[in-house]
This record gives structure tokens, C-alpha cells and sequence, in this order.
């Protein structure tokens, strides 16, 4: 944990918060199903968002139920999550939703943004619990991790502690962002290869937005694919022009990604440009949460710092950069 991290953990523990700290209920929120009012502090809360659990751990809440997303972690929490997760126990919801299985554990607030859950859904769960989804402008999975915090804070009567650790992490990106002026100018595309095609994350998701808080852009060839409310686009393995920028960081299988014959012909390729994040690194930036961020920024600002010298001869650890890819 870094000092500003710490700093901000220590205000919550200390008299300076403490006329904050009490949020007055009830509390509404609007959302893209309607509103919902919470009457009172919650005790049992569902986390139904994919990787919404680690916001909720972060303000100190820990759900009696919480949604399997990836990875195979033990009650569905990553490494950077152990700590805060504690000895807690919850019910790991897998596949689709069970509505009975969620009203047996007696919810009396259910978070929902990042959840996918359809209108027919909200209202089966609106029947057990509060039930929160997410604001209609962002969709489905494109609410800004700042914005599912903040949600998040309210709904649990957490909104000081929220701002606090919202806080600490965008000081963090401004301190990042001052160090590296000659990123502010510079693009970055997030690639893949799924379902036997390459693609890339549009700027509207959480990880071109995490690349977005550093300055760097993503290309306007990813954009411009699919529709405005797609998180991600797919291109054809015959043309990945649309994936080159100044730093391309690459998921999932590297083995298949460095098979795509026509991966050379990419400059982020020749120049030596390529970042392939791990597993860990990946699940961190994907997340995009309180408590995964810290990690990613750890990770991943030392290796773009490389990727983006200018030499092409710079190797970039596990990246395979360059033409010894």
C-alpha cells in the first residue's frame, strides 16, 4: 500500500471525518429502471455487478452474496481483494441469476450496477430488496468506476469514506499524468483475440477510460467501430490497422494474439510498443476498482514507460516487444 493510500485510510480513522461520516436516510437514486429509496443503513447487502464487490469491500461493507465473474479465487475474490474480504464467507452467485436463491438470503439492499440484469429482473429483485442498477447513460457495463463508487457510498451510507478514496486515486492519476507530459498526446489501444477475431476495447469501457486518466487516448479506428453503446469492437485478422497506437497493450492469450500472422504489420509491433498484461494484471485493470487500481498503476505505468521511449530496442518485460515477439 503506498503512502497517499495509506494517508486516506488513516482519515477515516481519525476526528477529521467525523462530522461527515453520518449519511442521513432515507436516500434515493435514480437509475435506468426507474428510482430506488433506501430507508436504512443496510446490514445484508447482494452484490450482483461483475466486479462490483471490490467497491463494497473497499468501503468496509462485506455482502452476504457476491457475483462470479472470472478467475479461480476463493469467494470470488482476487488477490487484491483477500485483505478486505477478511474472514468474511459469502455466497458466490454463479450462471444466471436465481431469484429465489437471492431472496433466501434475506437481502435488504441489492447493488446492481455492472450487472447486466434485464428490466424483468430489476423488478423480480425490487420485490426482495432495494435494488440499484445502473444510470441509463452508461449502460450496462459503462459506468465509470468513480461513478459506481459513488453509488455504491450512498446506497450504503458511505459517501465520505467514498469521496475519500475516490480522491486518493485521482490524485494519484494527476501525480502520473504530471510526470509524464509527453503521454498527454499519445494513444493506447487495449487488445484481444476472441471467438477467432482480434478486437479491441472502446473508449466508452473501463479499461480505455483507466488509460484515459494517464492521458493517453484511445484511436478513433477503435471508435468508430460498432455501435455507440458497444463496449468493445472486432475487427477482421486480415486488416488490424484499426488496433495500431503509441502503446498497445494486449489480453488474454498471448500465444494466439503472437500467431496473428499479420501482427508485423502493426507499428506498435515493429517499434517495439506491445504490453501483454498477465492474468492478475489483466483481471486488476478489468475490474478498474478501489481496490484493484493501486495494482494496476504499480504494474503497468513502469512497462508503458518502456513501451513508449521511443527506442525500439527497449525490451518490455513478458511483452515479447518488437521483433523478438
Amino acid at each position: 500500500m503506498n503512502l497517499r493510500t495509506l494517508f486516506a485510510a488513516a482519515l477515516l480513522f481519525t476526528g477529521g471525518l467525523a462530522p461527515a461520516l453520518a449519511q442521513d436516510f432515507p436516500v434515493t437514486l435514480t437509475h435506468m429502471y426507474g428510482a430506488t429509496t433506501i430507508e436504512k443503513a443496510p446490514e445484508r447487502v447482494v452484490s450482483l455487478g461483475y466486479a462490483g464487490a471490490d467497491n463494497i469491500l473497499a468501503l468496509g461493507i462485506k455482502p452476504v452474496a457476491v457475483r462470479y465473474w472470472y478467475g479461480d479465487y476463493p469467494y470470488a475474490a482476487w488477490p487484491w481483494a483477500v485483505a478486505a474480504l477478511g474472514d468474511s464467507q459469502p455466497v458466490v452467485l454463479t450462471g444466471d441469476l436465481n431469484i429465489e436463491q437471492i431472496a433466501a438470503l434475506q437481502p435488504d439492499l441489492i447493488l446492481a450496477v455492472g450487472s447486466g440484469i434485464t428490466k424483468e429482473q430489476y423488478a423480480l429483485l425490487s420485490q426482495i430488496a432495494p435494488t440499484v442498477a445502473p444510470e441509463a447513460e452508461y449502460g450496462d457495463y459503462g459506468t465509470p468506476w468513480q461513478v459506481d463508487v459513488r453509488t455504491d457510498g450512498k446506497a450504503l451510507g458511505k459517501s465520505a469514506e467514498a469521496e475519500v478514496r475516490i480522491k486518493a486515486i485521482e490524485d494519484r492519476f494527476a501525480a502520473i499524468r504530471a510526470a509524464h507530459p509527453g503521454w498527454q498526446d499519445k494513444t493506447a489501444a487495449v487488445g484481444f483475440f476472441w471467438n477467432d477475431a482480434p478486437g479491441a476495447y472502446r473508449s466508452i469501457d473501463m479499461r480505455p477510460r483507466l488509460l484515459a486518466s494517464l492521458g493517453l487516448g484511445t484511436p478513433e479506428a477503435i471508435d468508430k467501430v460498432g455501435a455507440a453503446t458497444d463496449f468493445y469492437a472486432s475487427f477482421s485478422a486480415e486488416d488490424l490497422s484499426p488496433l495500431d497506437a503509441d502503446v498497445l497493450v494486449w489480453f488474454d492469450d498471448a500465444a494466439k494474439i503472437k500467431a496473428m500472422k499479420l501482427r508485423p504489420t502493426l507499428r506498435a509491433y515493429s517499434e517495439g510498443r506491445e504490453i501483454f498484461a498477465d492474468a492478475l494484471l489483466s483481471g486488476a485493470f478489468s475490474y478498474s476498482s478501489l481496490l484493484s487500481i493501486d495494482y494496476v498503476l504499480d504494474q503497468l505505468v513502469p512497462l508503458i514507460e518502456l513501451a513508449i521511449d521511443g527506442d525500439p530496442a527497449t525490451i518490455v518485460p513478458d511483452a515479447g516487444a518488437g521483433q523478438n515477439g
